[in-house]
């Protein structure tokens, strides 16, 4: 193999990959696999978190302008929205709390606080489920990486005391084999590592305005408990 062609063709990614022997092909595999898999959960998160979010927005705006929220409840409330969750859970504990003679409005005031943060927590549990997936790919995809550089340095040795030389020519497959398995890491790993973080802090804020809501609707219905 001559040098021009090491230069050339030959060293695109597909000639890389078909080169590498059996190791480091499946680890080259893995790694593209798991970078489609990446790019493929943050297209779908991000327009579903998207469409959450606008839809939690206007389910919001229209409960607060609601003036029988029994019958906003009965229309809307099966949404399958984080705030109408909330307010689902809150307004089924209200109904089981003052169901009877007797109403204990501290007890009744703390079972709406805890089923409704249940129900919130629930919800953003749903919502960041894959997350962990794409902490994971940026986590360990660097260190695959790795593990297929090493293996393809340690077949380029392998070559050159096979050929008792030490010339580029001999040299440079393996070693561009082995930086071609680092790269492929750093492909995975970069854009998980990136959409997991500016997820995690969309949905961080998500989880604070439906806890700003619950905590609204909370005060709402402990007034409401003050005229029963």
């Amino acid at each position: 193999m001559s040098l021009p062609e090491l230069a050339g063709g030959s060293l695109s990614p597909i000639a890389l990959f078909l080169r590498a022997d059996i190791v480091v092909k499946a680890v080259m595999a893995g790694l593209i696999l798991a970078s489609v898999w990446t790019w493929a959960i943050i297209v779908a998160h991000a327009l579903r978190i998207g469409r959450i979010r606008k839809g939690n927005a206007a389910f919001e705006r229209d409960f607060w302008k609601a003036d029988d929220i029994d019958g906003f409840v009965e229309k809307r409330g099966k949404d399958a929205l984080p705030s109408a969750k909330v307010v689902g859970a809150g307004i089924a504990e209200w109904r089981r709390s003052t169901a009877g003679d007797k109403i204990d409005r501290d007890g009744a005031r703390t079972r709406l606080a805890m089923v409704m943060h249940s129900a919130l927590s629930e919800a953003v549990d749903d919502i960041a489920a894959r997350l962990n997936i794409l902490a994971t790919i940026g986590s360990v995809a660097p260190f695959v990486g790795l593990f297929g550089t090493v293996w393809g340095i340690m077949r380029s040795f392998g070559d050159i005391a096979g050929a008792n030389n030490t010339s580029l020519a001999v040299v440079a497959p393996g070693i561009a084999e082995a930086l071609f398995a680092t790269a492929l890491g750093l492909f995975a790993a970069i854009p998980a590592v990136i959409a997991y973080n500016r997820m995690s802090f969309g949905i961080n804020r998500m989880e604070a305005g439906l806890q700003r809501f619950a905590d609204a609707f909370h005060g709402t219905l402990s007034r409401e408990l003050e005229r029963e």
